[in-house]
Parts: C-alpha cells; structure tokens; sequence
C-alpha cells in the first residue's frame, strides 16, 4: 500500500478534530511518505511560523530511525552522545521529541509517518495517533 494524499488528509482531519476536542493550540501537521517526501502540511489558524518545520523534522526523524520520535526522546536522555551525532548526521532534521509517528498499513508495512507540532508533545503525540486511527491505518507508537 501507498500512502495517497486522500489518506493524508483523512489523517489530517482526525488530527484536528482530535485537537479540538481536547482544546489544543494550533496545531501543523504534516505527512510525509516512506522517501520522506511531503505529501501534506497543513496548519491551523494562529500556528506560530516554526511549526511547519518542527513537525517535518519530528515525522522525518521517525521515518530515518524506524521509530516514534518519542523513542527518539528515550534514546537521547539515554544516550545523549549518539542522539547528537544523529541529529548532527541528519543536518539538524531530527526532533527527539513526542509527536512523530509511523503510519502502517494493515500488513504491518510502513507507508509514512506524521508529524505535529504546536501544543505539550504529549498532545501533539496524541492527535497523530488519533488521526492515524481516523484513517483506518495502524502504528506503532506507544
């Protein structure tokens, strides 16, 4: 399966109604495919100028490392050495912090990853969960 813009928005839309319903600052979500290419970035209304490329280096680092950026945030509390040169590798296009995940389809086969920003990580974490879910899709994320 490929992830197709139709799945990214529906993923976006589940986002941000997961973001309303819990009151959450504005939030930019965007979606990129296995390549780490962007299939979508979208961001609502009053979302501060950096959220854009915050939430594409939380979804690109997921999909370089084949994790949650939430594991990233472990490993770079754990250690800390390695996560730098990481980042340090990936040209600062890595955030070890919640609310990057992985999207899978229903074969267990990564098709993409979703990153947002704009609230507490935990929340940002929470909404791309929910959206994922909206779509119908899986992930590995905690």
């Amino acid at each position: 399966m490929t992830l197709t813009l139709q799945d990214a928005l529906k993923i976006t839309d589940g986002a941000f109604q997961a973001s309303n319903d819990q009151k959450a600052a504005p939030l930019t979500i965007a979606i990129l495919d296995t390549g780490g290419r962007l299939i979508s970035l979208q961001r609502q209304d009053g979302a501060s100028m950096m959220r854009p490329d915050i939430a594409i280096a939380k979804a690109w680092g997921a999909l370089a490392m084949g994790c949650s950026s939430r594991t990233l945030a472990t490993t770079a509390e754990q250690r800390p050495a390695f996560m730098s040169a990481v980042t340090s590798l990936a040209e600062g296009n890595i955030l070890p912090v919640p609310g990057g995940v992985l999207i899978k389809d229903h074969q267990q086969q990564l098709i993409g990853a979703v990153g947002i920003s704009g609230d507490l990580s935990e929340i940002d974490e929470q909404c791309a969960i929910l959206g994922i879910e909206t779509a119908n899709l899986l992930t590995d994320a905690i």
